[in-house]
């Protein structure tokens, strides 16, 4: 069985992270959303995997190497245009080839990996497989309609959804799906729906679903990093690098410190991770802390926040729920302090 990891969306709604950077590299919990899909295929025993990607292409490909720090094999597949989820794998026919293979949206945090889903596909060998999950408001998702266990078919962004069920982007697909998928027509938002590719297989055969409790979340919005980042970082295993140094600074909870940091005078309460080789001194950090490597932070108090790589903050007593791009400075930001600071950004609060 192959991978097919869609990694070539705008993330429009991530702006302004991704006005320079793709919306896949965004760290949660010090690593970069990509990395989760990719690690649960390894998990279930898929390292052949294919990445689709566009604009973004160059650094994807710089971020994510040739897969074999993963322990798989990347194959780089170019969609030329966000034509949307079903075109996306369209474009991996040749890829796949004859197989059934797992497709999985590059955006997607889904804890708990997703090994046992693929045993029962291979087992069961059915046209499709769906995972879903019950959600407050389905509008917004791909929605299940249901008669007893039984898929009947899938609605994309109801009004009105015929369940709380939605397709959280995790799918496992005969190589049936290719022809359903070429006979497809863009839908009045110009896209191949995999909503109807899925109806498609249904009318010809068997499509199974799991339903997971697990924590989900489509990393779309600046609040759902965020939410990530906090489960991600409870469920880190956590320690400190022995080239760390650590002086006059009081840890507790869960905290992970990268190897060459440095902390002076600080206070940190976990659940936090702290990159390689940062720099933080009379600071107080945490909970649900990010701090990226090569960061400096001096005289700061920061909670519920991602700081991603190479940032500088000083003076600033009390930054919370924020998200700071890389390559950042940050200075005088007041107590209460809710910032949105995309790649190179420059904040300095008056005196």
């Amino acid at each position: 069985m192959k991978g097919v990891v869609l990694a070539g969306g705008k993330g429009s709604r991530l702006r302004p992270f991704t006005y320079s950077g793709a919306k896949q590299l965004v760290p949660i919990a010090n690593t970069p959303v990509l990395h989760f899909p990719v690690r649960q295929l390894v998990e279930a025993g898929i390292t052949e995997i294919a990445l689709v990607v566009g604009d973004t292409e160059s650094q994807i490909r710089e971020a994510m190497g040739d897969g074999s720090a993963f322990g798989a094999r990347f194959t780089y597949v170019r969609q030329a245009a966000p034509l949307g989820i079903a075109h996306g794998a369209l474009v991996c026919r040749d890829f796949v080839g004859s197989g059934p293979f797992v497709l999985y949206l590059g955006d997607n945090v889904l804890d708990g990996g997703i090994r046992s889903f693929v045993e029962c596909f291979a087992s069961e060998s059915p046209l499709a497989s769906l995972i879903l999950r019950e959600v407050t408001d389905p509008r917004a998702f791909g929605v299940a309609e249901m008669q007893g266990e039984r898929l009947i078919r899938v609605v994309e962004k109801p009004s009105s959804p015929p369940s709380k069920l939605a397709v959280i982007g995790v799918y496992a697909f005969s190589p049936a799906v290719f022809d359903i998928i070429a006979k497809q027509v863009p839908s009045a938002r110009g896209e191949l729906e995999i909503a109807d590719a899925i109806n498609g297989l249904l009318a010809i055969g068997p499509v199974t679903t799991s339903i997971t409790e697990a924590f989900w979340i489509d990393t779309g919005k600046m609040e759902d990093i965020l939410a990530a980042n906090r489960v991600m970082l409870e469920g880190l295993p956590m320690g400190c690098a022995p080239s760390a140094v650590l002086s006059h600074s009081a840890i507790s909870g869960k905290v992970e410190i990268g190897a060459g940091s440095v902390l002076e005078g600080c206070t940190v309460r976990g659940p936090v991770s702290i990159g390689a080789s940062a720099v933080l001194v009379n600071s107080t950090i945490g909970p649900h802390v990010s701090i990226g490597a090569h960061c400096q932070l001096r005289s700061v108090s920061v909670e519920n926040s991602i700081v991603m790589d190479r940032s500088v903050i000083e003076r600033c007593p009390g930054i919370r729920d924020s998200m700071i791009g890389r390559d950042t400075y940050v200075c005088g930001a007041p107590a209460g302090s809710v910032l949105t600071l995309g790649d190179h950004s420059r904040f300095e609060a008056g005196e």
